[in-house]
């Protein structure tokens, strides 16, 4: 049966994926010659326990088995953990990530420093997230683009036609045409090249206004991120923000003063007024969206209840209306 996803990002691409490896005939189309939205600007973290500090307990229970999903099909998921920090006149930040997070354990400076060595004598307490990873969203795209092309999936770019056959919808924002109630937060990021660090792991740096993460790209590169800003605006990064993300990553360490900027941008994240992702239904169209900051975390897990949906449809045509 044919099946057309429209939208290349992240949950476009996982949709396609788990359709196709369930047997069906896959088109994936995108209005973008060059799709590069809001998921070639994540951070890629697969961070159920971190993530639970802002979401509620019923999202991160469907990220289990997420992390699993993208090691067996895209290089590159480091299962390295996550370390969360803050300077010491943060330190009650970090007492109340704990508090909402789960997962960790508590690290002394000796623990910080067997892990990250380079800083060493820099903290003197964190919290490690032992089972979370990291990957990077351009190297996990690219694999799946070619995953299913390798399965003999098909990709429309550019292409603004009515499509062809059951549609799965996963534009992300771009969908506020059939979705009103779609939402953008704005976030803002930035790529920095500092071949004198060596970190291989996610860090959150806490603060009580404008936490930081930095996540390990490989080859002295970091990406740093990310604002949320209830805004549509997609203009370039702004100065307040870039001197924030500068600002946290030199007080993690002073050597990101000498970093190169190698690249900043800006995306639109689509999520609800709960900020729950959803697979709804309108008409003969499945729509997954509403990813929020989770996009990389939830992807898999809603093409897979998108499947269930679908396939519940098809045995049993009335649920459909």
């Amino acid at each position: 049966m044919q099946v057309t996803v429209l939208g290349a990002g992240v949950a476009g691409l996982c949709a396609a994926t788990t359709f196709l490896e369930a047997g069906f005939d896959v088109t994936v189309q995108d209005r973008h010659a060059d799709p590069r939205g809001a998921s070639w600007l994540a951070g890629g973290m697969l961070a159920p326990g971190c993530e639970a500090d802002g979401a509620p307990p019923d999202v991160i229970a469907r990220a289990a088995g997420c992390t699993d999903w993208w090691a067996a099909r895209v290089p590159g998921v480091e299962r390295r953990g996550t370390i969360a920090l803050a300077a010491p006149r943060d330190r009650a930040e970090l007492s109340r990530f704990a508090a909402r997070t789960t997962g960790h354990e508590t690290l002394t400076a000796p623990d910080i420093a067997a892990l990250e060595p380079d800083l060493a004598g820099r903290f003197t307490t964190a919290l490690y997230y032992r089972d979370e990873a990291h990957l990077c969203p351009r190297t996990a795209l690219a694999a799946l683009t070619t995953r299913i092309r390798d399965m003999g999936g098909r990709f429309r770019f550019g292409c603004t036609e009515t499509p062809q056959g059951a549609v799965i919808d996963c534009r992300g924002i771009t969908a506020q045409d059939r979705i009103p109630n779609l939402r953008a937060v704005r976030g803002e990021m930035a790529i920095l090249r500092s071949p004198d660090l060596a970190i291989s792991r996610t860090i959150r740096l806490l603060h009580p206004r404008f936490p930081l993460y930095i996540v390990a790209r490989g080859s002295g590169l970091y990406m740093i991120g990310a604002s949320m800003v209830e805004s549509s605006d997609p203009r370039p990064i702004t100065a307040r923000t870039l001197m924030e993300l500068l600002s946290a990553a030199y007080t993690l360490h002073p050597a990101f003063a000498e970093a190169s900027v190698i690249e900043t941008g800006t995306g639109l994240r689509p999520a609800y007024a709960d900020n729950r992702p959803r697979v709804t239904r309108a008409g003969d169209t499945l729509q997954i969206n509403g990813l929020y900051r989770h996009g990389f975390l939830l992807a898999p897990a809603l093409a897979a209840e998108a499947l269930a949906l679908f396939t519940e449809s098809k045995a049993t045509p009335c649920a459909l209306t």
